[in-house]
Formats: structure tokens, C-alpha cells, sequence
């Protein structure tokens, strides 16, 4: 299986996060699973990647041009896919994921998850998506979605299309376990 996972690329956050990220390696590692990833050295990305191979796994990195010139490469990837933007970075990782995990992460980690649900949505795919909600993380955006369903922006039905796991463990079962889901169209 291609796991795919989001995650930060920030070295600042608390070592809890780091935790997590080096654990899902190792669950990657250890399941026979290949990384599909952003290509980063650094926070959570280079944490996951490093964890994937000491144990033994296999790690895609796909990375734009203009983010590899600046040095933050984990230059020991096993493929390394450099592409000209992050359009295209995020086209080839959505096609060649099996399953998409979101470690927490910022701007460009919710970008990229919420790409992957809306295309869910609107049925361009049915892999499970996974957020990894280390210390609550991701409870405020869990909230809005909540708020999203009671105000009729979206069917409450489409709580489907993502799993809120508390951990690593409990994300795998959830992955291992998943059985595509068929959702009523967007549109009310």
C-alpha cells in the first residue's frame, strides 16, 4: 500500500508532534507500506521519512523545483519526483496514494487535506483520509465541520469521508478495516 501523508515542515513544534510522526514511520515501515510525502528533511516530514527508513521501508519524495533549491531535501528518498509546482506535486501524490494521512501541520497541510475531502466529495476518488489528531490538533477544524453540517454547507453524511483518529494505532485499524464508502451527491 502507498500511504500518503501531510504533515508540517516546521521544526518548532512540540516534541509530542514529532513523536507521532516518527511512530507512523515506523507503523509504515513495519506493514510492508511505502511513504508517498512532501520530500522534506525538515519538521515532521523529515521525522516520518527518517523513522520509515530506519525501519526498514521505502520513501517517495515528490517536491517542486523551486522548493528543492532551497536545501530542505531528504536526500535519501528512494525516488525522489521533483515537479515544476505544487499542482502538479499534489497530482501525482493523489494518484499514486492508496490512503491519505494528515499529521498536524499548517497552512499548506490543511490545503492539502482539504483538497484530498473535497475531491472525496465530488467522488474523483473513494481512499480513506485520516486526520491524526495529536493532542486534539485538529478538534477546532473538526468543530467547524461540525458547524459546516448544522448550517447545511454540507450533508452530514459526508462525516464518511474522513476518520478522526487519536493515534497511530487506531489510524492503521482504521485503514486496514476501510471499506469505500458511497456517499449521496454534493448538491442538496
Amino acid at each position: 500500500m502507498h500511504v500518503c501523508v501531510f504533515s508540517s515542515s516546521s521544526n518548532a513544534v512540540a516534541p509530542a508532534f514529532f513523536e507521532v510522526a516518527s511512530e507512523l514511520g515506523r507503523l509504515i515501515a513495519r506493514r510492508g507500506h511505502m511513504l508517498i510525502y512532501g520530500g522534506g528533511s525538515v519538521g515532521l516530514m523529515g521525522t516520518l521519512a527518517k523513522s520509515v527508513h530506519i525501519n526498514g521501508g521505502r520513501v517517495v519524495g515528490v517536491i517542486p523545483e523551486s522548493m528543492r533549491d532551497r536545501g530542505i531535501v531528504y536526500e535519501a528518498v528512494d525516488e525522489l519526483v521533483v515537479t515544476k509546482d505544487l499542482h502538479e506535486r499534489k497530482a501525482i501524490m493523489e494518484a499514486r496514494a492508496d490512503v491519505f494521512v494528515g499529521l498536524p501541520g499548517g497552512f499548506g497541510t490543511l490545503e492539502e487535506m482539504l483538497e484530498i475531502l473535497t475531491l472525496k466529495q465530488l467522488k474523483f476518488h473513494n481512499k480513506p483520509v485520516i486526520f491524526i489528531n495529536t493532542n486534539g490538533f485538529y478538534n477546532p477544524l473538526i468543530d467547524l465541520f461540525e458547524h459546516m453540517y448544522q448550517e447545511r454547507f454540507a450533508k452530514s453524511d459526508y462525516r464518511q469521508l474522513y476518520f478522526v483518529a487519536p493515534d497511530t494505532t487506531s489510524a492503521f485499524s482504521y485503514i486496514e478495516t476501510y471499506r469505500p464508502v458511497q456517499l449521496p451527491d454534493k448538491w442538496f
